[in-house]
Parts: C-alpha cells; sequence; structure tokens
C-alpha cells in the first residue's frame, strides 16, 4: 500500500499541504493500526482544483473509453480483492472470511452491474418520432464530491465512484476518516487501470472538515453523500449556498413483518440479517414485527439465534461476527441497550457489557429485546449494532401502520406464505425498497430511501443517471446523426 500518510491528487500520489496526523484503530485490538494525514483546506482545493482542470476532456470523450476504463478497473480489483478484504478488516472490524467474500466482494458486484447497466443509457437520442430535429442529451453533472461511510467501505466507494466516471464526471473521493485504508488501496487500483489524471482524486478528512469544505465548495456541481440523517441534513444546508446537485443516503428503521403464515425460517433469518455486519448496516431490519398467534414462539427462535451468534477477533477465520468499528459506537450502542431496558423493554437475550471472555476490542453482545412497542427510543433510533428489538401485532392493517410509523423509510421486509398480502404490503409500505420471503433485489436494482433515509438512488442505471444532467435540445442537425 502507499504511505498512508499521502493523498491521491491529479493523478499522483503526494504529500498533504495542510494535514494533521490521525491514527486508525483496529476495534478488534483498540490499537492504532495506521496513521494517515487528514487534509486541510489547501489539500481539499488543490484536489477540486484537479478535478475541475480534467473534466472538460473526460466528459466529451467517446462514453466508450470510459466503459473500457471501468472494465479495466474491473480486472485490476479482482486481482487485488484478497488485500482489499485484509485492509476493510483492520480497518472496521469485518470478520476476515465476511471481509474478504461479501465486503470486498461487494465492489465486485457493482462494478459488472454497472458495466451491464450501461448499455441502457442513451447519452443522444430522439426525444420521439413526432419530433424528428429534437434530442435529448444526457451529460456529465460536472465536478463530484463523494462522501462515504465506515460500514461497507467497497460497497459506496464503487456504487458512487464508477457510476460518476461511466457518466463523464469527475470526482473528489472523501471516505471516512475511520476506514479509510481500503479507499488507498482502491486508489492504487484505478492509477494502476489508468484512470486519466484529475479525473479521480482523493482526500482524507473527517467531516467538519474535508467534508464541509467539498459540500460548500463553489467549484464542485454534485455531492454524494452515504451516513447518517443528522450529517446529511447538515451537508443539504451547507450545500444550499451553492445550489450544487445534492444525493444522500442516509439512516434507516427497517421494519420485518412476520405474519403467522411465514416460512419456518423467517424469525431466525431476520434475526441473522440483523445482526449481519454486526448491525452495522442502514438496511437492518433491527423492528421484527410478529403477529401475535406465534409471537412467543418467534422470540424464543430469536433469543436461540442470538445465543449461538459468535462473536470474535476481526483476525480470525469462521463463521462469526466482529467488533463495532469505534469506542463511540460501542458506547452509542451500549448507552441504547441501557436505555431499553430502563423504558421497559423485556431483554431475553445479550445485554450491556462485552461478551465473556472478550475483555479488549470493541464486542458487543448480540441483543435481542421482547414485548418492545413503537414509542420506545430503541424502536425509533437507528442503533447500528446487533440488537434486535420485537413487537407485537394482532392485524395486518397494524402492522403495516406500525412498519410505517417512522421518520426512516429505506427498507422493509415482509415474510407470509400469502401473495395477495404481500402485494399489498409492497404497496403500502413507505420504503424504497422492499424484500420478501428472503429474496434479494436483483441485479441492477435500485438502492436507496425515502424521508429521513434520504433522496436519489444508487446502482443499475439509475445510479449512473444520477450523476447526469439532462439537456433538451431543438433544431438538431439530422447531418450529424
Amino acid at each position: 500500500m502507499q504511505d498512508k500518510r499521502s493523498f491521491y491528487i491529479n493523478g499522483a500520489w503526494v504529500a498533504p499541504l495542510d494535514g494533521t496526523d490521525f491514527e486508525v484503530i483496529d476495534p478488534s485490538t483498540e490499537e492504532p493500526c495506521a496513521v494517515i494525514s487528514l487534509g486541510g483546506r489547501a489539500d481539499t482545493d488543490a484536489a477540486v482544483a484537479a478535478a475541475k482542470a480534467a473534466l472538460h476532456d473526460f466528459m466529451y470523450a467517446d462514453p466508450a473509453e470510459r466503459l473500457a476504463l471501468v472494465k479495466r478497473i474491473l480486472e485490476v480489483y479482482n486481482a487485488r480483492s484478497e488485500e482489499m478484504g485484509a485492509a476493510i478488516s483492520m480497518e472496521m472490524g469485518a470478520p476476515i472470511d465476511m471481509a474478504k467474500a461479501s465486503q470486498a466482494g461487494t465492489g465486485t458486484w457493482h462494478i459488472q452491474n454497472f458495466i451491464r447497466a450501461f448499455d441502457e443509457v442513451e447519452f443522444i437520442a430522439p426525444l420521439s418520432e413526432k419530433s424528428p430535429n429534437d434530442r435529448i442529451i444526457k451529460e456529465a453533472v460536472g465536478v463530484c464530491a463523494l462522501i462515504t461511510p465506515w460500514n461497507w467501505p467497497m460497497n459506496q466507494v464503487t456504487l458512487k465512484v464508477i457510476p460518476a466516471l461511466l457518466a463523464g464526471c469527475t470526482m473528489v473521493l472523501k471516505p471516512s476518516e475511520i476506514a479509510p485504508l481500503s479507499s488507498m488501496v482502491f486508489a492504487d487500483i484505478l492509477h494502476e487501470a489508468g484512470v486519466p489524471a484529475g479525473v479521480f482524486n482523493m482526500v482524507n478528512g473527517d467531516g467538519v472538515g474535508v467534508g464541509t469544505q467539498l459540500s460548500g465548495h463553489e467549484d464542485v456541481d454534485m455531492v454524494s453523500f452515504t451516513g447518517s440523517t443528522r450529517a446529511g441534513t447538515a451537508i443539504s444546508k451547507n450545500a444550499a449556498s451553492t445550489l450544487k446537485k445534492v444525493h444522500l443516503e442516509l439512516g434507516g428503521k427497517g421494519a420485518n413483518i412476520i405474519y403467522a403464515d411465514a416460512d419456518e425460517k423467517a424469525v431466525v433469518r431476520g434475526a441473522r440479517h440483523c445482526f449481519n455486519n454486526t448491525g452495522q448496516s442502514c438496511n437492518a431490519p433491527t423492528r421484527m414485527l410478529v403477529e401475535r398467534s406465534i409471537y412467543d414462539k418467534a422470540v424464543e427462535t430469536a433469543v436461540a439465534t442470538a445465543e449461538k451468534t459468535k462473536v470474535g477477533s476481526a483476525h480470525e477465520a469462521g463463521n462469526h461476527i466482529g467488533p463495532v468499528v469505534s469506542q463511540a459506537q460501542f458506547d452509542k450502542i451500549q448507552g441504547l441497550i441501557q436505555v431499553g431496558i430502563d423504558e421497559g423493554a423485556k431483554l431475553v437475550a445479550g445485554g450491556p457489557g462485552r461478551p465473556d471472555g472478550l475483555n479488549r476490542g470493541y464486542y458487543v453482545r448480540p441483543t435481542v429485546f421482547a414485548d418492545v412497542n413503537n414509542e420506545m427510543t430503541i424502536a425509533r433510533e437507528e442503533i447500528f449494532g446487533p440488537v434486535l428489538s420485537i413487537i407485537p401485532f394482532d392485524t395486518e392493517e397494524e402492522a403495516l401502520r406500525i412498519a410505517n410509523d417512522t421518520p426512516y423509510g429505506l427498507t422493509n421486509y415482509v415474510q407470509s406464505q400469502d401473495g395477495a398480502k404481500l402485494n399489498r404490503a409492497a404497496r403500502m409500505l413507505r420504503s424504497g425498497m422492499v424484500e420478501m420471503n428472503g429474496t434479494s433485489r436483483g441485479r441492477g436494482s435500485p438502492f436507496g430511501g425515502m424521508k429521513a433515509s434520504g433522496q436519489g438512488r444508487e446502482g443499475g442505471v439509475w445510479g449512473i443517471e444520477d450523476f447526469l444532467e439532462v439537456k433538451a435540445v431543438s433544431g438538431w442537425s439530422n447531418d450529424n446523426d
């Protein structure tokens, strides 16, 4: 890996102009694993200037050249996937097997899907048969600030960088300062693949510093952010003065509605999904809504699932969950578990403190609360840890009302063998995504939410078009077609 104190600007690794040291902590050990430099205003300005200077040639290049570039990126990414998985495991605590297969694997998945979706984008197309001299042109938004989180690093980096490249945008990536190592490997990958100088730039920094500088920068045309709703609100306000385009993929508090006729694996599947990635996923089904006739059995099953969920170091092979990412996250989760107890939820598995035998590292016990009502804090706030809240319901209407009674609207889940009931729920749930009976969304499906979960969509053709402006042209000369 390149010197971790360097930034990638204008096609080269460079020393920070205005940086301060920052230790990256291994969450499995609580020990420093790297030192990076957090950028300052001079670093941000240099990266934006490089992107602005490269924009004209890149956005007006033949789209086929950009597609060929992304195909080269995919080849290099796959060749370095082991290194990528190791970096992710070290920086944010995903167990090494999961980091290599799932965490690093999401990068391959998204790059492949964007390559497939590229053929669906028409950069110049007739308006209609009735308007033979009208054209609709789709062209790059311009210079983009891409601000990504620590929980699924390559998932979010590839969901932003790859469609921006295909659209013809130039960009500045600011990864999370908590988990920057994978993005530094990614910058190396893009360099090896031959991305033109200035098209892709990366500046390490925190949200208050580089993040704020990018979202308010007058030469940035678009900011695409994934993270907390609180930070998304601040970015929107800061971006408003320059009227730039804003894409937000924010938090979630997904409901998993389990009807009495659900399949026998529904509760286990839902609990495991909640605990996956140590609960650090915005689309985690953290509210399990269970029809009362099967409620007691569902609680027993969820408890058994939590007790079978092993917790261990990210450096150990095997099927277990690792630590949460930081001391701040650990403290937040512990505080919310205690709030759940104080507000009267029934603690049936897990609870405060570290699992037995783990005295160092940010490890959290897989926790289940029963007899939760939707007014409790643990049912309303995004905990971002392995904490499941189980809520009973009596009728279909009540289940849908509870599911929608949240400021969030990212992903909801439904479990039933009644097709009509599934379809009614899919129509009535107020969320950007609905997954039913454990069926994952297909290739190229759009990812994103509504309400406090954000705006815009990532993935597939929607993800590419998010980085395009639409231009209407009349009087087009057909001699030029």
